[in-house]
């Protein structure tokens, strides 16, 4: 069975990280390997929660499944709370990564233009060394306009223009010549609002291609859905599907997902009831 190193924090609440990625990965038959940052009550969009951080930890674990001569197919790094943990998931990349492994980072900074509280020179910095590693980085719009030095307004104010994915398509393309190894952007929660209609979709961008996904737009934001769609990606790609296949299949899972928590107007901190849809991962394409 193969094997994917979740790098990422456990929240009890809030449908997110570690108790997004371990279901979706284990469902697609990859064994979830779960490598903690911290251990919190609640995700951190809740007014109050407790935080049991990991940092000085972290490198423990790389060191034992290191002794255990352990190996992993598939790595995969979400939020990062400083510029030591990113250090730390340097650290676990130099022990495991090889030519073969599957390295998939979420960038998680910040969103529609505003960057988490926590946010520093220091830790963009970071970032931007730690995606350089990476097969497939999952970047949102703001977090896209960080990692390439771009203004994120001035991006946005394309935003009601026909040609909009191209000026998001040439900001990735910048970014690429600067990974170590062969990588796919894909830009997740691009918001086409048209007369009609609004869209939300996923970019995919690699040298030499590039598709798009899309459903429709409810103005609606529910935690975890980022990390569930990172899980999907992940998980179908080391399972052998085309980024195309892999962000088709992560839309059908999340849409009806999205769809009910939207209808049942379920509290966007608490994320969607995915787990009834899980089954969806398991379609033949």
């Amino acid at each position: 069975m193969k094997k994917i190193a979740l790098i990422n924090d456990l929240s009890g609440f809030g449908k997110c990280s570690l108790t997004a990625a371990i279901p979706v990965i284990s469902v697609l038959g990859i064994q979830a390997c779960p490598l903690p940052t911290a251990i919190l009550s609640a995700q951190t969009g809740f007014p109050d929660y407790y935080c049991d951080d990991y940092t000085d930890k972290m490198n423990r674990v790389t060191d034992a499944w290191k002794a255990m001569q352990e190996s992993f197919d598939g790595i995969y790094s979400g939020y990062l709370g400083s510029a030591a943990q990113m250090h730390n998931v340097l650290y676990f990349l130099e022990t495991f990564q090889t030519k073969d492994t599957l390295y998939l980072a979420d960038p998680v900074m910040g969103d529609n233009g505003r960057r988490i509280r926590i946010f520093t020179q220091e830790l963009l910095d970071c970032m931007k060394e730690l995606t350089k590693h990476a097969n497939v980085i999952t970047p949102n719009l703001t977090e896209l306009c960080l990692l390439a030095d771009m203004d994120f307004d001035a991006l946005t104010s394309h935003a009601s223009d026909a040609d909009y994915l191209s000026y998001i398509e040439d900001t990735a393309r910048r970014l690429l010549p600067k990974a170590c190894t062969s990588q796919t952007i894909v830009i997740t929660g691009i918001v086409r609002k048209l007369p009609e209609q609004s869209f939300v979709g996923n970019l995919a961008v690699t040298s030499d291609n590039c598709c798009y996904t899309e459903t429709p737009y409810r103005g609606e934001s529910f935690s975890g859905t980022g990390d569930l769609f990172a899980s999907v990606i992940a998980g179908s790609l080391l399972n052998g599907l085309s980024i195309e296949e892999a962000m088709q299949k992560a839309v059908r899972f999340l849409w009806p997902a999205i769809e009910e928590a939207s209808r049942d107007n379920v509290p966007k901190n608490h994320g969607i009831y995915f787990e009834k849809y899980l089954h969806l991962l398991l379609e033949i394409e």
